[in-house]
């Protein structure tokens, strides 16, 4: 007895300290999420996120996006690959399960009840025995290291820091009382926030500004807004102008990793390709706000487009899900280029499954398809290059490939015709359209040598600018001698048919189709880069000195173009042009002499290389290693540009569109919401918006881009400003195609008689007619016919009936 009473507490110390490793394990484990996270939450609350709507955003986001999504793309997989991957792809599952939740709940008016839809998953997730067991898979066949788990935890902790110094610490969630009429903000959040109120309550959507208008549009990003404000009960400027962006960013970084992992067995592959998505910009040397070729990548367009925010990751997933398999394709057979190379990385990574994967592909591809309009184009564009390499090197049709074509070609069919309506909102092809400006010679002035010369380097002012990040697949094609495997050709393919398609349609638009082939480039720049990395075998010691050069040579260039951008210019132009007078090419001399002066500092260097390497002890390591510290340099060539944005963080509000949106008109428009039905029409007598917020009322205004009512009412108005109507983008005439109906909106206001308001509250369901006096004062006579509900001596809101 004594004896063992004196055993058991050492048995108990031995089980306490063998414990203790497996909590600091667990710990070390988690730390990096942890920390990310933090830093998003510290980031929310510093730019005054109410805590409780931080908590609430949580919520809908664990319970009504990630824990049913992970459940079924759990069940679609054979063998769980690693947690990281059930998450970040369980997460975008379930914003393709909650677009079918939206339009279930939200049709029939029952919102109020959305926050029980995932129990249609969690329920037979529990009661059915195969499958229960997807609520905590056995074993998961590969666990991220320590290193590359804090390098994707830096790539979101980046995107944070960077939405935080351009959007969130400038963009206040309403004006600023104390700033009054003063306030500006970007003029198409207000137009955003209209879609989403509207989604609040209507399937399908219609457009706010004209009551009953079809929106023929790519808007699910804007039902995943409706439904995180109904479900969390979370005001709806605050999901657009807090919480929104920040997510959906840091679910890209985490959702790439895992995508460019899997495809190419390359774990490290997925931090760079998260660095190159979002932590390197255009290649730029004029400063923040130069947008040459259309829209960029991540500067303004990460927070001003929140549908193209929405859509990059669930075209990643559909990339990842077609790309599986591919993978089977590069494998099989004695001799293809997928058996040796990256064969062995690949085959660690386990298949989804014929049906599993087939599911996946259709599944977002349909969400893909009207999240952004041009994804499903550029995915079906990359498939087409697949089939016809297949078919040429198999001399068989690639039917797995045709199948998986046919369900992103239904899906895509599906969209054009049920949401687009076959509308090109302004779209058409013209090739070249969006470069010939910058070599225009009107009065041909050229010579044809000369011309030849201007296009060229038009042409290649393009590339650097918009494609030097995609750089990093040119080993992929050097080292295979264009034998690559499937999923090789695949990424590349969307790689090419994004510019391409940007190059032969017209308009800003098009811009749109270079950043979805950059989602395919940059895998592929992964890919390419790790691969040369690592047949590199950098030591240690070469590791550090290639990232500390590479820091020092980011910041020095960043220091150069903030400190000397306009100085710079003038520069160019005496270079490459003679003079100081403008060309229609002047605005890209700037790219190309930055250009020119790196690759001469290559050259220099390059010339220096091997000697330096043979004789200087510190160098040995980087001999034969040129080749890759060149393709480093090259892909952080557009480094500077975000951190640009960081530093002039209210460059993208005052060079791309800011309008003045007083704090007067956002009052009357939230009380409006507060005491009204979802279905009550407005009218208004404000249209169109200007920058001296109507200093002078009686001159001309043709910016038809009034969006504050619809916005922050979350009504429909029966006329707001009609810029942004699909049958408007795509047509030449911006006059309201209605002008009866404008005259009749605008008469409630002007012209009012107890007939005419009858018919507006009858006929079109209007309910308040809203009057902005600093537009134009209301009659008299309106006073006597409606109820003046609401004064603030701006806006003026009468009630009629």
């Amino acid at each position: 007895m004594a004896t063992h009473q004196a055993e058991a507490p050492a048995s108990t110390t031995d089980a306490t300290t063998a414990r203790a490793p497996r909590r600091l394990d667990a710990v070390s484990r988690w730390a990096p999420a942890g920390t990310a996270l933090a830093f998003l939450y510290a980031a929310l609350l510093a730019s005054h996120t109410a805590p409780l709507d931080l908590a609430k955003y949580s919520f809908y986001a664990g319970w009504a996006v990630l824990l049913p999504g992970t459940l079924v793309y759990r069940a679609l997989q054979r063998t769980p690959h690693t947690l990281v991957e059930d998450l970040s792809l369980g997460a975008v599952t379930g914003l393709v399960l909650e677009l079918v939740a939206w339009a279930v709940f939200t049709g029939p008016g029952w919102q109020s009840a959305a926050v029980a839809w995932p129990l249609a998953v969690v329920v037979p997730f529990a009661l059915v025995p195969r499958l229960r067991r997807h609520w905590r898979p056995r074993a998961y066949a590969a666990t991220p290291s320590r290193g590359w788990s804090w390098a994707v935890a830096g790539t979101v902790a980046f995107t944070t820091a960077y939405l935080y110094r351009v959007f969130l610490a400038v963009n206040a969630i309403l004006p600023d009382p104390a700033a009054g009429e003063r306030n500006k903000q970007f003029i198409d959040l207000s137009y955003l926030l209209s879609l989403a109120g509207d989604a609040k309550h209507h399937v399908p959507l219609t457009l706010p500004q004209v009551s009953g208008e079809p929106l023929a549009y790519h808007w699910f990003a804007f039902a995943n807004m409706a439904m995180s404000s109904s479900i969390g009960h979370i005001d709806l400027p605050v999901v657009e102008l807090r919480l929104m962006a920040p997510a959906f960013a840091a679910l890209t970084m985490t959702v790439i990793a895992v995508v460019a992992w899997r495809l190419s067995g390359r774990p490290w592959a997925g931090p760079v390709a998260g660095l190159l998505f979002f932590a390197v910009g255009e290649f730029n040397a004029v400063g923040p706000g130069s947008y040459p070729f259309g829209s960029p990548e991540v500067s303004v367009m990460v927070w001003a487009s929140l549908s193209f925010t929405y859509c990059q990751p669930l075209l990643l997933a559909l990339v990842v899900a077609i790309g599986d398999g591919l993978a089977g394709e590069g494998l099989a057979g004695e001799g293809r280029a997928g058996e040796g190379r990256a064969g062995s990385r690949r085959a660690a990574v386990p298949r989804y499954g014929r049906a599993g994967r087939y599911a996946l592909v259709a599944l977002f591809a349909l969400a893909s398809s009207a999240a952004k309009a041009t994804s499903l184009p550029v995915t079906l564009g990359a498939l087409a290059l697949v089939g016809l390499v297949l078919l040429v090197r198999d001399r068989r049709i690639p039917w797995d490939v045709v199948g998986t074509g046919a369900v992103v070609a239904a899906a895509q069919l599906l969209a054009t015709a049920v949401i687009f309506d076959f509308q090109s909102y302004g779209l058409a092809v013209e090739p070249l359209s969006n470069l010939s400006g910058y070599w225009a010679d009107p009065h041909h002035l050229r010579s044809a040598t000369g011309q030849a010369v201007v296009v060229a380097g038009v042409c290649l002012a393009f590339l650097l600018q918009s494609q030097l990040r995609v750089a990093g697949a040119l080993p992929l094609l050097w080292r295979g001698k264009l034998r690559m495997e499937p999923v090789q050709w695949l990424l590349l393919g969307g790689a090419v048919v994004g510019p391409a398609a940007f190059l032969a349609l017209n308009g800003w638009n098009a811009s749109y189709f270079t950043h979805a082939g950059l989602a395919f480039g940059v895998l592929a720049s992964a890919w390419g880069y790790c691969e040369a990395f690592d047949r590199a075998a950098f030591s240690r010691t070469a590791k550090v000195a290639l990232a500390t050069v590479s820091v020092a040579g980011v910041a020095l260039l960043t220091v150069l173009l903030d400190s000397g951008a306009h100085r710079w210019q003038l520069v160019t132009e005496d270079l490459l042009a003679g003079n100081h007078e403008q060309h229609s090419y002047s605005p890209l001399l700037p790219l190309l002499g930055a250009a020119a002066a790196l690759a001469v500092v290559a050259v220099v260097v390059g010339l220096f290389w091997r000697p330096a390497s043979r004789r200087l002890p510190g160098f040995a390591g980087l001999r034969r290693r040129g080749g890759v510290v060149l393709l480093t340099g090259a892909l952080l060539a557009g480094a500077p540009t975000l951190l640009l944005d960081m530093a002039h963080p209210t460059a993208g509000l005052t060079s791309f569109g800011a309008y003045p949106l007083p704090a007067s008109r956002v009052d009357a428009a939230r009380w409006i919401r507060d005491h009204s039905s979802p279905d009550d029409v407005l009218a208004t007598n404000s249209h169109c918006v200007t920058h001296d917020d109507f200093a002078h009322p009686q001159a001309s205004c043709t910016t038809m881009e009034s969006f504050w009512l619809s916005g922050y009412s979350e009504r429909s108005v029966l006329v707001e400003g009609w810029a942004f109507a699909p049958r408007v983008q795509g047509s030449t005439d911006t006059a309201f195609w209605d002008p009866a109906l404008l005259a009749l909106n605008d008469a409630a206001v002007t012209d009012p008689t107890a007939t005419l308001l009858q018919r507006l509250h009858t006929r079109y369901h209007v309910r308040f007619v809203v009057v902005d006096r600093r537009i134009g004062h209301e009659s008299p006579a309106l006073a006597t016919l409606a109820t003046l509900v609401y004064d603030n001596g701006r806006m003026a809101v009468y009630r009629i009936g």
